[in-house]
């Protein structure tokens, strides 16, 4: 037998239910707030990932696919993609358009992980980006939306927390004292930090090796290295979310994984998740479409929602997928059942025909698929024009028109689309 490789799955129903929804949320959410989407290839040129997400991280150095093509060029299935969407960005000269550039995304990115709780090879990510503005109202307004998308997708107790990494001005210096201080205790960290501590100390500060932590605990803050400019950008977000009661938490050794970030960033935490518990990470880049050809500046920030982990997170329940299961008594009811499905389905709403059998093994399928509701038609019933349709939750009976049927399905599907 022939499996799905590993670190990769198959999504089926009903869970891809629930996928669907979260992303229908993410799309009318992203709506609302003026973001249109994008769409990148999953293969990009090997050096745009080697240069914007940079060399010495986790990502380029361990994770990637990466594979030579028949041309000698080398592609990598992309990892991320905010790399993606600035080169996008940059070859079709969208900081040509009006405004600033608000862009989402939904799609698969590819990294050699080590498989673990919520965590694949093949994952799936929800994400936008803001092009076109240093204010840190943007900052604000986007981590704003990504606490919109997350109430409003039906997950609860998650913890958004914020930090600032400074910027090229203040940061170089402070990377410098990190350095400094890292080098005398050097050995007494991990092997990857004893590596990050002269290539990229900032890292050092993400480490999640548990025997690490009072080591790192005692290094210096960012918080306490904010240039002018850096400074009182980061006190504006913190007012802005405040503004909007936006609850979050302070973390000096916050830093993300990726290179390119500076000042704000963020992420948001779930407990359900066990020690790697991230739902999403997101921050500013004001540099990099810069560093990536642009011939203009443009900043921006954006994040990313691992979809694999927020489905594993958000409530499931009453998960219910067909609206209505029809089960025609005889052949006269199954012929009047076909174009009474066609023209419920025309209604919008979803329903399953039973094909023929006994009334008892109908009902039985009718609660294994879980049909909100199972009409059942007889001679008697279509002579009449009304039938019984019993609710398979409560499993009350009522006798109903074809009005009124089509009424309360319809009431019933806008019902579930708030």
């Amino acid at each position: 037998m022939i499996r799905a490789v590993k670190g990769t799955r198959d999504l089926l129903p009903p869970d891809t239910v629930i996928w669907n929804r979260v992303e229908a949320v993410a799309r009318e959410v992203f709506a609302s707030y003026n973001y249109q989407e994008i769409r990148t290839p999953i293969l990009e040129e090997t050096q745009l990932f080697a240069r914007g997400v940079g060399q010495e991280t986790d990502i380029v150095s361990k994770e990637m696919y990466t594979f030579e093509d028949r041309d000698g060029s080398s592609l990598t299935l992309r990892p991320e993609n905010t790399a993606s969407v600035i080169r996008a960005y940059i070859e079709h000269r969208l900081d040509q358009r009006p405004g600033v550039q608000k862009l989402y995304y939904i799609g698969p990115m590819f990294r050699r992980e080590r498989p673990q709780k919520g965590r694949y090879r093949q994952f799936f990510q929800i994400g936008a980006e803001a092009i076109g503005s240093d204010s840190p109202f943007i900052d604000a307004e986007c981590i704003e939306l990504v606490v919109e998308i997350l109430t409003r997708a039906g997950l609860s107790g998650f913890r958004l927390i914020i930090n600032s990494v400074g910027c090229p001005n203040c940061r170089p210096q402070y990377v410098e004292k990190l350095r400094e201080a890292t080098r005398p205790i050097a050995s007494q960290l991990c092997a990857d930090c004893q590596r990050r501590s002269e290539t990229n100390p900032l890292r050092v500060l993400d480490c999640k090796v548990p025997e690490d932590q009072p080591v790192i605990d005692a290094l210096p803050s960012i918080l306490d290295n904010l240039c002018d400019v850096c400074a009182p950008h980061f006190a504006a977000v913190q007012t802005y979310l405040r503004d909007r009661n936006i609850d979050f938490e302070i973390r000096p050794r916050l830093v993300r994984g990726l290179d390119y970030y500076m000042r704000t960033t963020f992420e948001v935490t779930h407990g359900e998740l066990g020690a790697q518990n991230s739902v999403l990470g997101g921050g500013r880049y004001d540099g990099l479409a810069e560093s990536l050809g642009s011939p203009v500046h443009s900043p921006g920030i954006g994040f990313s929602i691992g979809e694999d982990r927020l489905v594993m997170t958000v409530d499931q329940t009453n998960v219910r997928t067909l609206d209505i299961f029809l089960a025609p008594l005889g052949d006269a009811a199954l012929r009047h059942a076909g174009t009474l499905a066609r023209d419920l389905r025309r209604s919008g709403v979803s329903v399953e025909v039973f094909p023929g059998g006994k009334l008892k093994r109908a009902m039985e399928l009718a609660n294994k698929l879980g049909a909100r509701y199972t009409l059942i038609l007889g001679d008697d019933e279509i002579a009449a024009g009304i039938y019984s349709l019993k609710e398979m939750l409560s499993g009350e009976q009522h006798r109903v028109s074809l009005e009124e049927l089509f009424h309360k399905l319809s009431n019933q599907n806008l019902s579930n689309s708030n």
